[in-house]
């Protein structure tokens, strides 16, 4: 990767070698994982499973299970142990159902998340389909309050109700910004919509923008604060990394980060290409599937952790590490 410079104009060095790469990436990963020991002598056994420190990149086994949020059918991925699990609830792009995210909702819930998939059908201008709403989110909320007390939830004690992120995908990407900025912004929500919530934590949005088709620019957007992540394909011919990148500068407040993954295209996040019933992207990605799932869950847990406080995963992400470990992958930071 060519040196790139980050939004507070520092420069970044040239990516090293891959030996001098995985070299600082394993010297990290002992450090860490020296600490994380070291912290955890100093609590008792129940205080150290739910506070101590991992290092990015442990992942836990994963299982899935079917229930309803708010009337909606949605698959719920979960690790197998862990308490204080924060919930991301990821809104679809439009006509691509939930069964298309298995892969990566499982990958990124391993990284320690609840993954809420559901499957919001509704019409839009007079079209039936799925197409996710910016009320889900507060939805979402609830049905987690309700799953962690519930005495048949597999969940059961496990859920962290305080932390909700957003994931979206295409449609879903938009619903999840308007969500994260509220109020209700047609067509991403049914007026009167609803408030957002206050356990909205942070946002990441795959293959999403607010540009104009028509041009014109980039909507702006107004986080409020609230953290925000694009992951967004280079070879993606739906939604332009161009677009990606107009919608990320257009940003009104709060920390945001860009993530291009250039030999992604639209659906690089989904178990198949051009799924059925959605709109197939053109363009071809040269990477194999499975590899862009793993990118895309990947950065997407990294950074979700890391704005909900873990502090090695900030240190991966902010120091500039993963991009330089990561040749398939360049970031750009803002304050």
């Amino acid at each position: 990767m060519a040196a790139h410079k980050s939004d507070w104009e520092v420069p970044v060095p040239e990516r090293p070698s891959k030996i001098a790469a995985v070299a600082v990436a394993a010297a990290f990963a002992c450090t860490s994982g020296a600490l994380t020991a070291a912290a955890a002598n100093t609590r008792t056994s129940a205080e150290s499973s739910a506070a101590a420190p991992t290092a990015f990149g442990t992942r836990s086994a994963v299982s899935a299970y079917e229930t309803t949020v708010a009337g909606d059918p949605a698959t719920v991925y979960a690790p197998a142990t862990g308490t204080a699990l924060p919930v991301a609830l990821l809104l679809q792009g439009a006509n691509v159902g939930r069964t298309q995210y298995a892969s990566y909702a499982r990958a990124v819930a391993s990284h320690g998340f609840v993954v809420v998939v559901p499957d919001h059908q509704r019409v839009i201008f007079g079209t039936p389909g799925l197409y996710p709403v910016q009320e889900q989110a507060a939805r979402t909320v609830a049905w987690a309050q309700a799953e962690n007390t519930a005495a048949a939830s597999p969940v059961l004690g496990r859920v962290d109700t305080g932390s909700l992120v957003l994931i979206g995908h295409s449609f879903g990407g938009a619903a999840s910004l308007y969500a994260v900025q509220g109020p209700c912004q047609v067509p991403f929500c049914v007026p009167p919509g609803e408030a957002r919530p206050a356990e909205l934590k942070a946002a990441v949005v795959y293959g999403t923008n607010t540009a104009d088709p028509a041009g014109g620019g980039a909507a702006p957007i107004d986080t409020g604060g609230i953290p925000v992540a694009f992951i967004q394909g280079g070879r993606d011919g739906l939604a332009s990394p161009s677009q990606a990148e107009a919608t990320y500068d257009a940003l009104a407040t709060g920390p945001a980060s860009l993530i291009t993954v250039p030999d992604a295209n639209h659906y690089g996040l989904t178990d198949v290409q051009n799924p059925a019933g959605s709109r197939p992207d053109p363009s071809a990605q040269p990477l194999p599937q499975a590899a862009t799932i793993d990118i895309a869950a990947r950065w997407t847990a990294l950074y979700l952790r890391a704005r909900l406080g873990d502090g090695w995963s900030a240190a991966y992400l902010y120091s500039g590490l993963a991009d330089l470990v990561d040749a398939n992958a360049t970031v750009r930071h803002r304050s």
